[in-house]
């Protein structure tokens, strides 16, 4: 491990490469904008519905990747697909079928 002047806690710690990521990787194959999202927060920002529910796509897509699904995909449930959020990106990625395949991908009902 390197040492960068600080240690890192071993509980807190994710090795992504030892993470089963197949489920990211088909949802990858349906919707190749998950890579694509810079997670500046604009969809999250201009939800309505965000002062009420938390959704928050960046941390969906985040824990996606750290493959800690159960922890965030109960937010998208909140969504409510208004689509505000696909106006405001800034790199044009459809949101609401991003939302719709994660949930078809990991099956959230």
């Amino acid at each position: 491990m390197t040492d960068f002047g600080f240690s890192i806690d071993s509980s807190k710690a994710i090795t992504i490469e030892d993470q089963d990521n197949h489920l990211l990787e088909m949802l990858h194959e349906i919707e190749p904008d998950i890579y694509i999202c810079m997670a500046c927060g604009s969809c999250t920002a201009s939800c309505p519905a965000g002062v009420f529910v938390e959704m928050n796509l960046r941390k969906v897509l985040l824990s996606l990747q750290r493959g800690m699904e159960k922890e965030t995909l109960k937010q998208l449930k909140s969504c409510m697909l208004c689509g505000k959020c696909n106006i405001v990106c800034p790199r044009g990625i459809n949101t609401r079928n991003l939302i719709l395949s994660i949930c078809k991908t990991y099956n959230v009902q």
